[in-house]
């Protein structure tokens, strides 16, 4: 089985439109992943992802081995019948969520419940205290048991502010932990009967030599697609466009190109999709849906989004978002949800959360769409 096909790329841009096909089913690119983090994507079941048309959801490697544990889910054969979900899911490796805690972080990125050596990452949980460690091997080995169909390997995040000679060290040792990654993983890439496809992980903060110093080194090892992580990508749009187009020339045309964390901002898909990149999660959709913050197509202070339990709302029979055509938007008024999240009620969380993944879901529809008909730059120009 191939498991990328290119279909198309604009003529005037380098967005692509693709097909990534799995054990699970095909995932058509480009694609917005919601994120499940611990086995549920927050306040939504199964059947109403498949109803949002979800091809592809995350789970968090970090979060599942310390509850409920990979080896409880591999007694189940893995995480799609765990959760009741029969279509693709993708694990990071956990290493966004070890390097980032703790309260305080040392002038070379540690986190205050972390130590960083050359074998791996000793972390204490954030539930209990109670003491863990990741190596590559063991990042790669708890993948393969939740069993998704997508899993990564297993690298040093680094933040923004990262002094270089540090940030050569953590990306160099992210290489090494690459080619072990890949090692570990070729053990057993089938072990609940279908393949599991890795990805390596392109790092270097943001220093142009570095990420071009790492995104040839990542593209260059026999991973089946290629991410770019860090802090800067997704949260600092400014940096993400820099540092995707320093990467793009080293991504291989025929694997998937995986930018991490973007989509603070429903605009924020376009850039990355702009620069070839297909695969896009990140956590704020569903989470500012269960604080009121609803996306919208038309700006609103510089945003796509607005805050339903602003007081101007309280007497707005008009749908969340007059263009959109989710079940929220179809059955409900900005009133409604007004008056749910003023009355702490739980399906003001729902039916927001699923506004915004549905809201993601079809802006990447329409972005294929246009890439297929060569017109990708008019369309998010007019978005």
């Amino acid at each position: 089985m191939t498991f990328f096909e290119l279909q198309h790329q604009d003529k005037n841009s380098c967005a692509r439109a693709g097909i990534i096909h799995t054990g699970h089913g095909d995932i058509q690119t480009p694609m917005f992943m919601p994120v499940g983090t611990q086995a549920t994507v927050k306040t939504l079941d199964s059947f109403d992802l498949k109803n949002l048309e979800a091809e592809i959801i995350l789970g968090n490697t970090y979060h599942l081995h310390l509850r409920p544990g990979e080896d409880l889910i591999d007694q189940i054969s893995g995480l799609h019948k765990f959760m009741n979900w029969d279509k693709p899911i993708l694990t990071d490796s956990g290493g966004f969520q070890v390097f980032s805690l703790g309260e305080q972080k040392t002038d070379k990125g540690q986190g205050g419940l972390t130590k960083i050596d050359e074998e791996g990452v000793t972390f204490q949980s954030h539930i209990d205290g109670s003491r863990h460690r990741f190596t590559p091997e063991s990042a790669i080995q708890i993948q393969h048991k939740i069993g998704a169909d997508i899993i990564m390997a297993f690298d040093e995040c680094t933040p923004d502010n990262t002094p270089k000679e540090y940030a050569i060290d953590a990306m160099e040792r992210t290489h090494r932990w690459a080619k072990r990654c890949l090692i570990e993983h070729k053990k057993e890439p089938a072990r609940h009967g279908y393949q599991q496809f890795l990805f390596g992980i392109i790092q270097g903060s943001n220093y142009e030599d570095l990420r071009k110093q790492s995104a040839e080194f990542i593209c260059n090892l026999d991973f089946d697609g290629v991410a770019i992580g860090g802090e800067s990508i997704g949260y600092n749009m400014e940096a993400t466009d820099q540092i995707l187009k320093w990467v793009y020339p080293y991504l291989p045309i025929d694997k998937p190109h995986y930018s991490m964390g973007v989509g603070l901002d429903p605009a924020d898909l376009l850039v990355a999709v702009e620069n070839g990149v297909d695969m896009f999660d990140c956590v704020a959709p569903t989470r500012l849906a269960r604080h009121g913050m609803i996306f919208v197509t038309e700006k609103n202070n510089g945003k796509h989004r607005i805050n339903i339990k602003n007081k101007i709302f309280a007497n707005d029979f008009n749908p969340p978002d007059k263009n959109c055509g989710c079940h929220t938007c179809k059955n409900y008024t900005r009133a409604y949800l007004h008056h749910l999240f003023n009355a702490e009620e739980i399906t003001g969380m729902r039916l927001s959360t699923i506004h915004n993944l549905h809201f993601m879901i079809n802006l990447m529809k329409q972005a294929r769409q246009a890439i297929l008909e060569d017109r990708f730059t008019e369309f998010k120009e007019s978005f």
